[in-house]
């Protein structure tokens, strides 16, 4: 997986067709990962909370309920799954669907069926940014700009002095722009960033996660943090805008 990590990635597959789910784990281990199995989303929150795995690989439609509340749990319980990333893999194709999985704290959206060299680099993918954002936290490194504050080493972020909620894409995505606070990012360059793809592709997702950035750090009478250039990119208010 060309992780630069002391330890093997642990996924944790929630997925109650059998055959589904030994696919998925036959070819994760292959590529050198520790896999868990759930066949439930009961099941899933006993082996996240006891295991803490690096990634979920999360079924939306389970036998005791959905994914979307197994993901509302575990970003609800944020000292047990701060790291944990969550990809959805779901037959559920509709915009809305994905739209609603991104919102709800996820870090990717796999729809069925699906490639498994496909899903193994999404998992690449997101595992690269995740770790490295939790191994990235030991040498201490508060990053500021106005009145918001990220420090690396808790991996928590305040807007003048309140706590903001952020999920790991969204904690990496911020941190970006607060390492390019002098600049414009465009939207390749956050994307191969931020996601780890090397095009354009599926770049809604970066106006997507604006979005939520928005929502988070905006609230009312807060002046708007991050500033749009259109036909260029994103960058932070200036001091003096």
């Amino acid at each position: 997986m060309d992780l630069d990590t002391s330890r093997p990635a642990t996924v944790l597959i929630v997925e109650d067709e059998p055959g589904i789910a030994d696919v998925l784990g036959i070819t994760l281990k292959f590529h050198g990962l520790s896999v868990l199995f759930a066949e439930s989303g009961r099941q899933a929150l006993e082996l996240a909370e006891r295991h803490r795995p690096d990634l979920i690989l999360l079924d939306v439609m389970l036998p005791d309920g959905n994914g979307w509340s197994v993901c509302r749990r575990l970003r609800g319980e944020r000292e047990k799954s701060w790291d944990t990333a969550i990809i959805f893999l779901t037959a559920r194709d509709a915009p809305q669907d994905i739209v609603s999985g991104l919102a709800l704290g996820g870090d990717d959206y796999i729809t069925k069926p699906f490639n498994v060299d496909e899903v193994v680099a999404r998992v690449r993918s997101v595992l690269r940014r995740t770790r490295r954002s939790s191994e990235e936290r030991a040498p201490r490194d508060v990053l500021r700009h106005l009145d918001v504050e990220l420090d690396e080493a808790t991996f928590t972020v305040r807007r003048a002095g309140r706590p903001v909620e952020l999920t790991p894409t969204e904690y990496n995505l911020l941190r970006y722009l607060m390492r390019n606070a002098d600049r414009v990012v465009t939207k390749e360059q956050i994307l191969r960033h931020v996601w780890s793809y090397d095009s354009a592709v599926e770049s809604t997702v970066v106006e997507t996660y604006i979005s939520y950035l928005r929502r988070k750090l905006d609230r009312s009478g807060d002046a708007p943090l991050i500033v749009t250039r259109r036909g260029v990119g994103y960058g932070l208010r200036a001091a003096t805008g």
